[in-house]
């Protein structure tokens, strides 16, 4: 199965959504190192993340062959679409790393990337007609109980309230996002890397004034540290990370987008116990392997509604 406007194959597109998602759970862990090394404020460290994306963007760019467009849009159009998602992608993880701050990596990011799923599938029901069917209506009910297990059942030093608000507000703009890419890639999204370095654009000028009165430069021990960490923030889970889900995001279906990046949460949790020292209580353990079969369980539907419709029509 291929996607006519873009030409990317849908096997593909789920691959690299995939491995994107890992490269996302990453970054979570990266900035709670951050703000153990240094001073610097989450917007500061958005601006950061997407200034030097968008160089190594650009760099990749002028060193690869120039590759033209499947569909070319004009230049108004891509100068909007980069803006919609520019801003779509400064509130997600603004609000992200701003989440991670206030109530720790691991609530901060099954939140936000569980309660993505739920604004996803209802706004692909409602703005681009894909229906969920019985089982992606139960995955979505699984995910709204899973987060309210994690939500109200943690301790009061597990879970906070601001941040839980902060992931919210980090999941509308993921999922205004990711809704935005799909439609559009029916249409042709073209080069994933322009689109990307675009929105990073973008997001680099809106986030510039906040970043500058919350302090743009941060004071720190350890400058040779900071700036590694700096360094694998901007490639992995933001240049590759963000490349791969533009690509993805534009020919696989929007609910199938959202229950790939579940797999996020998963590696940032692993991440959050074995290298930052932070201790799950049973209610965010619950809510996660709830959450978790949901996922399961709309993964299979969707394999098999993929299945039959690659299934030949066999001539009477």
């Amino acid at each position: 199965m291929s996607n006519t406007a873009s030409g990317l194959p849908v096997g593909r597109g789920l691959l690299c959504l995939i491995v994107a998602g890992v490269a996302w759970g990453t970054a979570g862990a990266a900035a709670s190192l951050v703000y153990r090394v240094s001073d610097m404020g989450p917007v500061a460290l958005s601006f950061w993340r997407c200034a030097a994306g968008l160089v190594l963007l650009l760099a990749v760019r002028l060193l690869r062959p120039r590759a033209q467009d499947p569909v070319r849009q004009p230049l108004g159009r891509r100068a909007v679409r980069a803006g919609v998602t520019g801003l779509g992608l400064a509130v997600f993880q603004t609000a992200y790393f701003a989440a991670v701050s206030a109530t720790g990596l691991a609530v901060a990011t099954v939140v936000t990337l569980g309660a993505g799923p739920v604004l996803i599938a209802l706004g692909a029901r409602l703005t681009l007609a894909e229906r969920l069917g019985r089982g992606g209506a139960v995955a979505v009910l699984g995910a709204l109980a899973g987060l309210a297990v994690l939500v109200l059942g943690g301790g009061g030093t597990a879970v906070r309230l601001a941040g839980v608000l902060l992931a919210l507000l980090s999941a509308a703009g993921y999922s205004a996002m990711t809704l935005l890419t799909r439609r559009w890639g029916r249409d042709g999204a073209g080069d994933a890397t322009r689109t990307t370095a675009g929105a990073f654009a973008v997001t680099s000028l809106c986030l510039l004034p906040f970043a500058l009165a919350e302090g743009l430069l941060p004071h720190t021990e350890d400058p040779g540290r900071l700036l590694l960490l700096l360094l694998y923030v901007a490639a992995v889970p933001t240049a590759l990370a963000y490349g791969l889900y533009f690509a993805g995001a534009a020919v696989v279906r929007s609910a199938t987008v959202s229950v790939i990046m579940l797999l996020e949460p998963v590696s940032a949790a692993v991440l959050a116990v074995l290298l930052l020292g932070e201790h799950l209580t049973a209610a965010t353990l619950a809510g996660t392997l709830l959450m978790l079969g949901s996922v399961a369980g709309l993964v299979l539907g969707e394999a098999r509604g993929a299945h039959r419709r690659e299934e030949p029509v066999m001539a009477m």
